[in-house]
C-alpha cells in the first residue's frame, strides 16, 4: 500500500457507526459507490466489486461460458491465480511465452492456439501494458475471447484506454500489495450486458436474487454459483483509495521517468508497449547474463530483485498446475474430466525457455511515489555506482 491516512479512517468510521456492514443496505452504500467510481474512473459500463482478483477472473471465465472441453492461454509469467482461475472454471490452462516486455508474446499466443482455445488472458504484470493491439487482432481472427488480468495494473493504460477495459472483460486486484488497496479485494470490469449479468449471479448466487433489486431487468436467469461478495468495510477503505489512484499513478510515473532519464546510457531498460500508460511501479533493467544481473541486484544500496526469484509468479512454481492436481475430489478435477482428456498439454519445467531467460536477466527496482528529488538522487547514486 503506497498511501493511507485520515480519509480511510473517516470512511471506515462512517460505516462502523452506521452499522450497515452488509453490501446491500439503505445507508452508506459504500460498495455501490465503489462500483460507480470504478465505472467513472475507468470508463467502463459495468463493474462488480468482489473479494479478490482471482474471484474476478473466475467469474469472468464462467460468464464467458468457458468450461470443460475448453483451453485458455495464459502467460508463463503471472501469479498462479491466473491459471488457477482457468481450472476453477473447469477448463485447461495452456502456457505461452512472454516477450521482451515480460508480457504475453503475441507470436507464441498465436502458436499455442488450437481448435479448443476459447479465451486468452493477457496479464499486465507489474503494471507493464501488454501489446493489446496485436493480441486482440489475433483473438478476433480466431474467434477467441480476451480477458485482461490487470490485477497488478490498477488504473494503467494502453494507448489511452484503461487496462482491464479493452478485452471482453477485465479483472483488478486491491490486495495489500497493489497500487490501491482495501486489504483484499477485486473487481470485474466489462461493457457486455450478458457477461455482467452472469458474473453478478455467479459471484453471489446465494444472495443476489434476495437482497435489493440487483437482478431487476436481467435477461439471465439465476443459477448456482459461488460466494465472492465483499462488504462495506472493504468498500469504505477502497472508496478513499480510489480517490488517490490517479495521483499515485502520476507520482509513480514521474519518479520512474526521473530515474530512467538519470540512468540513460548507463543501462538497458526493458522495452514497453506503452511507456506513458505503464503504471510506473517498477524500473526494470535488462542485462546480458544472469550473473551480471545478480551482481548488480546485490550491490550496496541497489535492493534489486530478479523476477526469476519471485516464486509462484513463474510457471515452473505452479506445482498444482504442472502436476495436474486441479481439485481435491477427482470427479471435480478438470485435469481428470472426460471432456478434457484429449486437450491436456504436456507441461514441462523447460517448456518456456525464452521466458526463463528473460526473467533471469532482468532486475526490478521498485519505484517510490512518495520519494522527493533528494531521495531519488541518493538512490540513483547507488544504482550508478553499481553500474560503473
Amino acid at each position: 500500500m503506497y498511501r493511507v491516512g485520515q480519509e480511510e479512517t473517516a470512511e471506515l468510521t462512517k460505516v462502523v457507526q452506521s452499522g450497515d456492514l452488509f453490501k446491500i443496505n439503505g445507508g452508506v452504500q459504500e460498495s455501490a459507490q465503489v462500483e460507480r467510481k470504478l465505472r467513472d474512473i475507468l470508463d467502463t459500463k459495468h463493474a462488480i466489486f468482489m473479494t479478490s482478483g482471482q474471484a474476478a477472473l473466475t467469474c469472468a471465465l464462467v460468464a464467458m461460458g468457458i468450461g470443460p472441453g475448453d483451453q485458455v492461454i495464459v502467460p508463463a509469467y503471472t501469479y498462479i491465480s491466473t491459471a488457477m482461475a482457468v481450472v476453477a472454471a473447469g477448463a485447461i490452462p495452456v502456457i505461452a511465452e512472454v516477450d521482451d516486455t515480460l508480457t504475453l508474446s503475441p507470436a507464441d499466443f498465436e502458436k499455442k492456439i488450437t481448435e479448443h482455445t476459447k479465451a486468452v488472458i493477457p496479464v499486465h504484470i507489474q503494471g507493464f501494458p501488454c501489446d493489446m493491439d496485436a493480441i486482440t487482432a489475433i483473438a478476433d481472427r480466431h474467434g477467441i475471447l480476451v480477458l485482461e488480468d490487470a490485477c497488478q495494473a490498477d488504473g494503467g493504460s494502453y494507448h489511452g484506454r484503461r487496462l482491464g477495459t479493452i478485452g471482453k472483460a477485465g479483472a483488478l486486484s486491491f490486495n495489500f500489495f497493489k497500487i490501491v488497496s482495501c486489504g483484499e479485494g477485486g473487481a470485474l470490469l466489462t461493457d457486455d450486458d450478458t457477461l455482467f449479468e452472469r458474473a453478478l449471479i455467479y459471484h453471489d448466487s446465494s444472495a443476489v436474487a434476495f437482497f435489493g433489486d440487483q437482478m431487476a431487468g436481467f435477461s439471465e436467469e439465476g443459477f448456482c454459483g459461488d460466494e465472492y461478495r465483499s462488504n462495506e468495510l472493504c468498500a469504505a477503505m477502497l472508496n478513499a483509495q480510489l480517490d488517490r489512484l490517479d495521483g499515485i499513478l502520476t507520482d509513480l510515473r514521474r519518479n520512474k521517468k526521473y530515474m530512467a532519464d538519470a540512468l540513460d546510457g548507463l543501462c538497458r531498460p526493458i522495452p514497453s508497449h506503452d511507456i506513458d500508460g505503464d503504471c510506473g511501479t517498477t524500473l526494470a533493467l535488462r542485462f546480458d547474463s544472469e550473473e551480471s544481473a545478480r551482481r548488480f541486484a546485490t550491490a550496496d544500496g541497489v535492493y534489486g530483485v530478479l523476477p526469476i526469484d519471485t516464486g509462484r509468479h513463474i510457471y515452473t512454481h505452479w506445482t498444482p498446475i504442472l502436476e495436474m492436481r486441479g481439485a481435491l475430489h477427482p470427479l471435480m478435477d478438470p485435469f481428470k474430466m472426460e471432456a478434457n482428456r484429449d486437450i491436456l498439454p504436456q507441461y514441462r519445467a523447460d517448456m518456456c525457455p525464452e521466458t526463463l531467460d528473460l526473467l533471469a536477466r532482468t532486475v526490478y527496482i521498485a519505484v517510490d511515489p512518495n520519494a522527493d528529488t533528494a531521495a531519488l538522487d541518493r538512490r540513483l547514486a547507488a544504482l550508478k555506482a553499481a553500474l560503473a
